[in-house]
């Protein structure tokens, strides 16, 4: 359910702005409104703050050596921070002398051919009277240089010849080639540049080792962090707070945010006791209000999926968590299709189950919600008599015997007849449930508007939802098995009647069917709509029989294999063919039994997924 909430206002003496705060977030139950705070020491924290997570970020990405793992070093934040601008000072000093390492290695290799160079050498002979300097030009062109220039010939090979010239003038030689090239003289010395390269190595090796020891602050850091967002968040709330100052010495204060209905009376209580101004009402649609979910274990399961895709419903729109879980779970079944695979995340998460109870740790709700949809999953397997992409003919009778004659491989394979006809069934069967989710969401609808005539609107769409059905089936399925019978049409008929007359009313139905008319567009297209999102959900079936054929090719690419003297590569490919089928099933989950939860069935309870999570202002970051 979606915790109801009380807006709050709060107005405090402007003096006790400070002390207010601090027992308001000791309270840790209202959810601020977004304010946009100013103050120098905002700034500073919201500086400090990047810094230490610069240096997070940095430390993150360290390769820790396991055989000799770094033990954490617990600093209070002071020296946190001050740890934190030195490792970034660290990488600042890598990434320069890096590509100082580069920059010589490249000058070593511009000037290897030329044996050792020193500017101090040709300097001293400028000095003296005689100018050399270095050139390069194609071999071919050498010869064909004049002999009025001196030349002194370093170098060379097929393609390339090193030469100096000698002149008494800095100039380059008149006559000489525009192929010849002008070699820049290096900065330093060859020799010189050779003991900077391992200068530089030496030094990057020291930096990496106390990059390494760094790794032991890092828990600190990220303490750190946590420390400086509740102080940014605070810092925001003391600096954005309204103020009326029209009398100095009573100035006020004020600031508005949201407290579940429960826990009201925890605030009114504090408010008595302080001495403030409170006033609780209760939220109008014009309000932005934070959503507050509040529902059993079991049904909290699918809390990992939605805080994934980052999916909250708004405050005035529905908690479908439990209807999600239950769809979800059967989507992944028949998205996966395989008992095999539901039987190996089903030992996967046991395992770590049992790892973590071992531990006397907490179990996390992911590996729970693991075991369910390996559950629905194998269960889905045993169903259709699908395990790891065998053939029915390839299994124990006892298998085939468990599963359902209606949708099962092994009906399948007896005869082409019949596979058309398990075919035709799955297909069915994803529809079915498009009907019966589609219409859980006009239910809930009617069930909102049960003490208003709008609630025959929900009403008409679900009945026109049944009357399409049928449509859907002829059309799709067979129109031999399923033709059109005229209840559907009436139905259609009348479900399209009644919601062009309700869908819209509020308080008078002629202008809900004049609010009709005027979007008739919008209306008529919503009838292919409805067409269309119970057609959706036939890529249960589509993706379910793309995953199966993958797992059979795996198979008939490894069988030949595993009888000879290369098993072993017949083994990895099973393994790897399997295991890249099993994480492409993955994201056709994502992908399309995600979708009909968060865009089929939410569309018929028209959400629109609008909502933001209630963080109440506490002491503690919110887990």
């Amino acid at each position: 359910m979606i915790v109801p909430m009380k807006k709050v206002s709060l107005v405090v003496l402007d003096r006790y702005k400070d002390s207010a705060l601090k027992k308001l977030r000791s309270l840790g139950l209202i959810h601020v409104e977004q304010l946009q705070g100013n103050s120098e020491k905002l700034s500073s924290s919201k500086a400090i703050y990047g810094r230490l997570e610069l240096a997070s970020f940095l430390l993150s990405d360290v390769k820790v050596d396991k055989k000799n793992p770094v033990n954490p070093i617990p600093i209070n934040t002071e020296k946190a921070v001050e740890e934190a601008e030195e490792i970034i000072n660290l990488f600042e000093s890598k990434k320069n002398y890096t590509e100082e390492l580069n920059n010589a290695i490249k000058e070593k290799e511009r000037l290897i051919e030329w044996g050792g160079v020193s500017p101090e050498d040709f300097e001293y002979l400028a000095q003296k009277g005689i100018y050399l300097s270095m050139f390069e030009i194609p071999t071919d062109s050498y010869t064909n240089i004049p002999e009025t220039i001196k030349t002194i010939y370093v170098s060379g090979n097929k393609s390339l010849t090193r030469f100096l010239t000698l002149s008494d003038t800095s100039e380059k030689p008149e006559g000489l080639s525009p192929e010849a090239f002008a070699v820049p003289m290096p900065n330093v010395s060859t020799n010189e540049i050779e003991n900077n390269i391992v200068s530089y190595k030496n030094i990057l090796s020291e930096i990496a080792l106390d990059i390494q020891s760094s790794t032991a602050y890092l828990p600190s850091i990220n303490e750190a962090m946590k420390v400086y967002e509740k102080d940014i968040e605070f810092e925001n709330i003391y600096s954005g707070m309204q103020i009326d100052a029209t009398e100095t010495s009573h100035a006020i204060t004020w600031l508005t945010g949201f407290i579940p209905t429960d826990e009201a009376q925890k605030l009114i209580d504090l408010a008595k006791k302080e001495q403030w101004a409170c006033v609780l009402r209760n939220p109008t649609e014009e309000d932005e209000v934070p959503t507050k979910l509040k529902n059993n274990k079991f049904v909290s399961l699918i809390y990992p999926v939605s805080d994934f895709l980052g999916t909250v419903p708004g405050y005035w729109e529905y908690d479908i968590s439990g209807w999600f879980l239950l769809f979800f779970s059967v989507f992944f079944g028949m998205i996966f299709g395989d008992g095999g695979y539901g039987l190996l995340m089903c030992i996967i998460a046991v395992f770590a189950i049992l790892k973590t109870l071992i531990t006397r740790k907490p179990v996390n709700p992911a590996l729970i919600l693991l075991f369910l949809l390996g559950t629905a999953t194998t269960i889905w397997g045993l169903v259709t008599c699908t395990w790891f992409g065998l053939t029915p003919d390839q299994l124990p009778s006892w298998i085939k015997a468990l599963s359902v004659p209606y949708l099962s491989n092994a009906t399948a394979a007896l005869s082409p007849e019949k596979e058309t006809w398990v075919k035709q069934n799955v297909q069915v069967f994803c529809f079915i449930l498009a009907l019966i989710q589609l219409s859980i969401a006009h239910l809930k609808g009617m069930v909102r508007y049960r003490k208003s005539l709008k609630a025959l609107g929900e009403l008409g769409s679900m009945i026109m939802l049944w009357g399409i059905f049928n449509i859907v089936l002829n059309l799709v399925v067979s129109a031999e098995r399923f033709p059109i019978m005229n209840i559907s049409l009436i139905l259609t008929g009348t479900g399209f009647t009644l919601s062009f007359i309700f869908s819209n009313y509020e308080d008078n139905i002629v202008e809900s069917i004049l609010a009709s008319f005027k979007d008739i567009i919008s209306v008529l297209l919503g009838v292919v709509n409805v067409f269309s999102d119970i057609v959706s959900y036939i890529r249960l079936w589509a993706v379910g029989l793309a995953g199966g054929a993958i797992s059979l090719t795996v198979n008939e690419m490894a069988g030949p294999m595993l009888g000879g003297f290369i098993i072993f590569l017949g083994v990895i490919l099973l393994v790897f063919g399997h295991g890249l089928n099993m994480v492409l099933n993955v994201l056709s989950v994502i992908v399309h039994g995600v979708r009909l939860n968060t865009l089929e069935f939410s569309g018929h309870l028209g959400m629109s997924w609008s909502g933001f999570k209630y963080r109440p202002f506490c002491e503690e970051a919110e887990k």
